[in-house]
């Protein structure tokens, strides 16, 4: 016999009330292939608002890292004869890259 640590889910169930409309669009999703079962579809759901809450929190430091960089002086002022000028460079540079392809 092979001795092997025990292992221990730290796993708990959570019941959670759906909505009529809810649960039928979990279920269309369930008869669709998309999901096994209602488990699955929300934990892939979970997945997503968790995916989505991360790009939002580094984008909020971002956001913080910009306007400390404001703050210090660090940031350009464009006029709109600059901006425009910046606005052409870039559909220049857009338009070679997609000619490159």
């Amino acid at each position: 016999m092979v001795d092997r640590p025990s292992f221990r889910s730290y796993a708990w169930t959570m019941q959670v009330e759906l909505t009529p409309e809810q649960s039928s669009f979990v279920d269309l999703g369930i008869q669709e292939g998309r999901f096994r079962d209602r488990e699955e579809a929300v934990r892939r759901a979970l997945a997503q608002w968790e995916k989505r809450e991360r790009a939002r929190v580094e984008l909020l430091a971002s956001l913080d890292l910009a306007e400390q960089s404001l703050d210090a002086g660090e940031g350009e002022t464009y006029t709109d004869e600059s901006l425009q000028e910046l606005v052409d460079s870039v559909k220049v540079r857009g338009m070679a890259k997609l000619a490159g392809r």
